[in-house]
Parts: structure tokens; C-alpha cells; sequence
């Protein structure tokens, strides 16, 4: 890749983040992940702008802990990115792009059983109700994604913990739980949806 590429690739993912709420404070922007925010001089992320792509946030350094989809725009406070989790933290201290996400060809295959076995069900689609497109169970023990990226909940109507789910990682292959994320103690999931690009 020749440097023009490369500039024209990093422009397609941009953040800017704030030491404090309502975009106060010290202030640094990124086209590139960054998996500790202490290495910078900063205390905590606690306000964020996503001016190109999407990015997944993380309560702790080495993308480690509650994940939260940030998706274009603005969000001045922790209440912005947790949305209706049940589960909030204050701030962020590492993110990185989301680089396979392609809303409008993105597919994904939900199993009954863990390592990908059983009854499955094939979506290109968002449904804030797993259970109300016919998924007889509110727990998915593995799945496969076969293109784009997707965020999963763990209540209907995108509620609950965050789970970020990618073609470009883990070969799109989530084979158990605990591999949906850092701080996934159990297979429910309710309701997802295709990832904004």
C-alpha cells in the first residue's frame, strides 16, 4: 500500500475524545485504535465524537471489559454510549475501528448449540426481538458471522450488556459465550443489529 493509500485508509476512521463530559478539557483525535488512553496523559475518556466509521469503546486498557458500539456522532456523557444497559461506566480507556462493518451486506448465523451445532437461523437483517423473529430461546450459545460486523444485546430492544460481533475477527467465528467478549458471563442475547458504517 503507497502512502496515498494509506492516508485515504486512515481517513475513513476518525474519533476525537475528552478527558471530561460536554467535550471539556484535554482532547486528543485518532484514526487509529488506541489500547490504553493512559499511555497519552489522560486520566479517563468521558466524552467522544465519532467523526468516520464506527469504533467499539472499552471500560479498561487492552480492550478489556464492557464494550459500547460508537457509531457517527456525538455522545458528551457515559449515559450516550450505555444507552439502556444495565450495566454503565463513567468512562473509556481504549477503542479501536470497527473496520468490517458494511451495513447494507452484512450477514450473521445464530446455533442452539455451542461450537456452531444444531438449529440455525441465517440474518441480514436488524430485530430488536430475537425471540419475536421466531428464535424459540433467549440465549444464543454460538454463532458465525459471515460478513460485516453486528452488535448483539442482551434484552430486547438493544438493552443490556454490548457484545460486538466481527467478520474480521476470530475468522467471524464466535464458538462459545465467553468468547463474545471480556466480560460475557453468559450466552443471553435478545435482540441485534447490523453495525452503522
Amino acid at each position: 500500500m503507497n502512502q496515498r493509500e494509506q492516508m485515504e485508509q486512515q481517513g475513513k476512521w476518525r474519533i476525537t475524545v475528552w478527558e471530561e463530559e460536554n467535550f471539556q478539557g484535554k482532547r486528543c483525535e485518532f484514526m487509529l485504535e488506541c489500547p490504553n488512553i493512559l499511555d497519552r496523559d489522560f486520566q479517563k475518556i468521558r466524552s467522544i465524537k465519532v467523526d468516520n466509521g464506527p469504533w467499539v469503546g472499552y471500560e479498561y486498557p487492552e480492550y478489556q471489559g464492557q464494550q459500547f458500539i460508537l457509531e457517527k456522532g456525538d455522545y458528551p456523557c457515559y449515559q450516550a454510549w450505555s444507552g439502556n444497559s444495565s450495566y454503565r461506566t463513567e468512562h473509556l480507556l481504549s477503542f479501536r475501528p470497527i473496520k468490517c462493518a458494511n451495513h447494507s451486506d452484512s450477514k450473521i448465523t445464530l446455533y442452539e448449540c455451542e461450537d456452531m451445532m444444531g438449529r440455525k437461523f441465517e440474518m441480514c437483517d436488524d430485530y430488536p426481538s430475537l425471540q419475536g423473529m421466531g428464535w424459540c430461546s433467549k440465549e444464543v450459545p454460538s454463532m458465525k458471522v459471515n460478513s460485516g460486523a453486528w452488535v448483539g444485546y442482551q434484552f430486547p430492544g438493544y438493552r443490556g450488556y454490548q457484545y460486538i460481533f466481527e467478520r474480521d475477527r476470530r475468522q467471524g467465528e464466535y464458538r462459545k459465550y465467553y468468547e463474545y467478549g471480556t466480560q460475557a458471563h453468559s450466552n443471553q442475547i435478545q435482540s441485534i443489529r447490523r453495525i452503522q458504517h
